[in-house]
């Protein structure tokens, strides 16, 4: 099941989001990209600021992150406990070998795509790292929102992605034309695909948690 709207508004040229699942709950982590139609891709390049992947009680946090192509990520461990951070997807393979701390290199990503990452200790520990071909993206809060500002006026492509979609992203698509002075809105209803994770092992004081 899929919907969309698009309610033009006065304002300047922003594009909200707004993503639910087929109960009309909030879905957050959806990375919702917006592309110029007819403008070639830009070149992969990094971004000034380092972007981040922590290490937080056993779990990636953010469990999704939303980067440009070609920006670099560190991926600190804060925990008490050693981890080993690897990806096999195609448009990244990596593999941080046991540590803590903040490994010495970043990791560049400098193809688009979706790279699933995951620790080789811990099994249930898996995240996401959205690749944007487009330098305007953004990733919806608990409230199922996300907004994209300042975007030149002009023709735009919008796509969504979650980890749980039952489809490509490319099947989300859908077409805009923004005015210099306008705010567009546009809504999605998804069914999504059960959540399937690993069992959590216990820890001191989290006994029956996973």
């Amino acid at each position: 099941m899929l919907a969309a709207m698009l309610v033009p508004c006065a304002r300047a040229a922003d594009l909200r989001a707004t993503v639910h699942d087929a109960q009309g709950r909030p879905l957050g982590d959806a990375v919702v990209i917006v592309v110029p139609q007819g403008a070639a891709p830009p070149s992969p390049r990094a971004r000034a600021r380092l972007e981040q992947v922590e290490q937080i009680d056993l779990e990636f946090v953010p469990h999704v992150k939303a980067i440009q192509a070609g920006t670099a990520v560190s991926f600190p461990n804060r925990d008490g406990v050693r981890h080993h951070v690897y990806s096999f997807s195609p448009a990244k393979r990596f593999e941080l070998p046991l540590y803590v701390g903040t490994p010495a290199q970043p990791v560049v990503f400098d193809q688009p795509g979706v790279v699933t990452i995951g620790c080789n200790i811990h099994d249930w520990m898996v995240g996401y790292i959205y690749v944007s071909p487009s330098p305007h993206f953004a990733t919806t809060g608990a409230e199922g929102t996300a907004l994209i500002a300042g975007l030149p006026a002009g023709r735009y492509t919008v796509r969504v992605w979650h980890p749980r979609l039952t489809s490509d992203e490319h099947a989300t698509e859908r077409r805009v034309e923004l005015g210099a002075a306008a705010l567009a809105e546009l809504g999605w209803v998804f069914v999504l695909k059960p959540e399937a994770r690993v069992r959590r092992a216990p820890a001191p004081g989290r006994a029956g948690r996973y």
